[in-house]
């Protein structure tokens, strides 16, 4: 009863409304304190709030990881869950800090495309330049806005300040190459956002954008050395054992895969490759 009741306070308020979460995707590691100290300013600011760790071990300096994991992630979460991600090579420069509100949630990070693919797949609303420096910390150095500018800022938001209130609204954002696809006739054209544990090649690439252009069951298919005609499958286990195949994965992509095996090795693709989809 006692660890049951404790699991409930944590997960609501005292007037039974959800408690606010905030979400923490960055590439600083768990090393250092850099986590522990946007934590720390987090809890200052809205002691009540639940923080979850979406991933700490993003490859450092890799945006399009970032990108791809907060994406993943954060589409499960309640609605009005506020996210925070950093993964910042550009800190301390003329790159934007940005506040972007969507039909489902919140973004906070740098305006370098990090939240690019997240922040469009839940409908965007409103984008804030983060510029009021009463929703940032005292001090704000210009190597650590994570814990300076992005997580003090979350929590204001947790804490119900609105979106207006943070900076001036802006139009636009950095749409980086890896959120980009492009057609000609009956080639779509797109970029290999992850290679995963298990080196599966997932790709930019959309179901839609996949069986437009699938022809009973087959894609042609065409990324790094790679250039074959696949089965478009349901599963790893549709073909078999060490045989190449094409599946939209649980987040959406386009995948190309091996089954129990490693197509990232096997065909030498790595983040970035170009990958072109077409009619076999």
């Amino acid at each position: 009863m006692g660890m049951r009741w404790f699991w409930f306070q944590l997960c609501t308020e005292v007037n039974h409304a959800p408690a606010k979460i905030i979400t923490l995707t960055t590439d600083f590691g768990l090393k250092d304190p850099y986590v522990a100290e946007m934590k720390a300013a987090i809890l200052s600011i809205c002691p009540t709030v639940v923080i979850v760790d979406v991933s700490h071990e993003i490859e450092k300096f890799n945006v399009r990881m970032g990108a791809y994991i907060l994406a993943s992630a954060a589409s499960y979460f309640p609605k009005g869950t506020v996210h925070v991600a950093v993964v910042d090579p550009g800190v301390g420069t003329r790159r934007r800090a940005l506040l972007v509100q969507t039909k489902l949630g919140f973004f906070l990070g740098p305006d370098n495309g990090l939240l690019a693919l997240a922040a469009e797949k839940q409908g965007i609303m409103a984008i804030h330049e983060i510029t009021n420096p009463k929703l940032m910390l005292p001090e704000v150095s210009s190597t650590f806005h994570g814990r300076d500018l992005f997580a003090p800022a979350a929590a204001h938001v947790a804490s119900g300040v609105a979106s207006t209130e943070f900076g001036a609204e802006v139009r636009d954002f950095v749409k980086p190459s890896f959120a980009k696809i492009t057609r000609d006739k009956d080639v779509m054209t797109g970029e290999v956002l992850h290679v995963d544990h298990f080196g599966n090649v997932i790709t930019n690439l959309s179901k839609g954008e996949a069986d437009k252009l699938s022809t009973r069951g087959m894609v042609k298919v065409e990324v790094g050395r790679f250039k074959s005609k696949l089965k478009l499958l349901r599963t790893y286990g549709g073909t078999k054992q060490g045989e190449p195949l094409a599946l939209i994965g649980s987040h959406g992509y386009l995948e190309i895969a091996v089954n129990q095996g490693n197509a990232a090795e096997m065909f030498q693709v790595k983040s970035g490759d170009r990958v072109s989809i077409s009619k076999p």
